[in-house]
């Protein structure tokens, strides 16, 4: 079984795990009694490129980031360092990350991204019930699902950043009706790094998207050149995590020490 594989198998197992403990009417009627999402497209473009700051524990490849991370604390480091928006990593079995610090993060006023392997509409509605304002949709594990989970994000009033990793991947989230495009630098199987993958992909991407570049940046030179290969946000992680300040890095990133 592949790296990715595990993960799924991960997924779906921890996904029936938590429909036996908790009812999509309990998960409606908390939605219900919450403000309005905030709108992750509108704050990506209010400053460009943007910074989406990611709180993240842990990666399978280099292990625990942070000891003792805080994700309250995080978030409002990231939020006065200018983040345009905060992504909160939730896989607990290979990232350590948990729901509990997505409800964590909601305390900074930022719009909160889930970043997961979301398979199930089940998922969507955890998410947004935490008080999330948009999710992660990953093009390569939902293949036909995913216009339909597109769809399912948009009937709760959040918006996707769909991911993709290559051209045939770009042209299933256009398809799907993607307003906002992640490239993922990083392939999921073999976790190797490629920061061109935005520039390959970038020219396919009408004006009306907004294109992040996700995974692999750790200085401004780096988000300079992104921008340049027409990103019009980022997305930053592990080098923000492990940061001695995480609000001056995001405020170096930003142009603006």
């Amino acid at each position: 079984m592949g790296f990715l594989q595990e993960i799924l198998a991960s997924t779906r197992a921890r996904i029936a795990e938590a429909k036996t403990k908790l009812s999509e009417d309990v998960l409606e009627q908390r939605i219900a009694a919450l403000a309005p999402p905030r709108d992750l497209r509108a704050a990506l473009l209010r400053e460009t490129p943007s910074v989406i700051a990611e709180i993240k524990r842990a990666t399978p490849s280099r292990g625990p980031l942070k000891e003792n991370l805080d994700a309250a604390r995080l978030a409002a480091a990231y939020e006065a360092g200018g983040a345009a928006a905060i992504s909160v990593l939730t896989e607990p079995d290979f990232f350590m990350g948990s729901m509990e610090d997505l409800q964590a993060a909601r305390s900074a006023s930022p719009p909160l991204l889930r970043k997961d392997f979301i398979l199930d509409e089940f998922q969507l509605l955890e998410t947004r019930a935490a008080g999330a304002d948009a999710v992660l949709l990953i093009v390569r594990i939902l293949g036909d699902s995913l216009a339909d989970l597109v769809a399912a994000t948009r009937a709760l009033q959040m918006e996707p950043l769909v991911e993709v990793f290559h051209s045939e991947e770009m042209d299933a989230a256009l398809g799907a009706g993607a307003s906002i495009i992640g490239v993922n630098h990083r392939d999921l199987e073999t976790f190797e790094v490629d920061t061109q993958r935005t520039a390959k992909l970038a020219a396919g991407v009408p004006d009306t998207v907004v294109l992040v570049a996700l995974s692999g940046v750790s200085s401004r030179a780096e988000v300079e050149e992104l921008a340049d290969a027409g990103a019009q946000a980022v997305l930053v992680g592990e080098s923000l995590v492990t940061a001695a300040d995480p609000g001056a890095k995001l405020r170096e990133l930003r142009g603006r020490p």
